[in-house]
């Protein structure tokens, strides 16, 4: 299920943002090398964000451990939740951006996606918080609590898209750039943990399709 949530991320920032980012980058500059450089700045600073967030917010990787500051004061699963609900920023800021310019064709295809790829990451949450003792009930509410970030990143994203001419396309490259690397540096690494490359990488590769039927065909 995870594989398959990489695999919907991964055509989402392909088909619902890189590439209407750089059309619409071409429609404002009317040059083509400049679009293409747009978009790449936004995925640049797409990174940077994460790398940022990576760095100064407490969480735990799969392979490395602990990561941030002052991790000793947090049980792992509390980091683990702080992981997947640092996950949720970009995903909620491919949605408000997807919308910014009110074109369904773009948003409704993404969102879907990042609807879909969210319950693996909600039903990781619930399991891993029932583990410890928590009540089933207490769990859904947490995990439920931690999407809760995409909707604020939805906001940010419809912010930075709406500031100024080119700031669409370089939101759309910026979400691209933020989920491209959560892809690579947490999604990834967990699927392939005990052995189960094949089924996550045949999962990434059914998801993909499946989000680029949704894109190209019905978007």
């Amino acid at each position: 299920m995870l594989g398959f949530a990489a695999g919907m991320m991964l055509a989402a920032s392909s088909f619902s943002l890189i590439l209407p980012g750089i059309d619409a980058a071409q429609a404002i500059s009317g040059n083509q090398l400049l679009a293409a450089g747009v978009v790449v700045l936004g995925l640049a600073l797409g990174v940077a964000l994460m790398v940022g967030l990576d760095r100064f917010v407490p969480h735990e990787h799969a392979e490395i451990g602990r990561q941030g500051p002052q991790t000793e004061r947090f049980n792992r699963v509390w980091l683990f939740v702080l992981a997947i609900t640092l996950h949720n920023l970009p995903e909620g800021m491919a949605i408000g951006v997807s919308f910014a310019h009110g074109d369904l064709t773009v948003g409704m295809p993404l969102t879907t996606a990042i609807a879909i790829q969210d319950i693996p990451e909600g039903l990781a949450v619930a399991l891993a918080l029932r583990v410890t003792g928590i009540s089933a009930l207490r769990a859904a509410l947490v995990a439920i609590g931690s999407g809760l970030m995409e909707p604020l990143g939805a906001v940010v994203g419809l912010g930075i898209s709406s500031g100024f001419a080119l700031g669409y396309p370089i939101a759309l490259g910026l979400a691209a750039g933020a989920m491209i690397f959560v892809v690579s540096h947490e999604v990834i690494p967990e699927t392939h943990r005990n052995g189960h490359q094949t089924s996550a990488t045949l999962g990434l590769m059914l998801g993909f399709a499946v989000m680029m039927f949704l894109d190209t065909a019905l978007g």
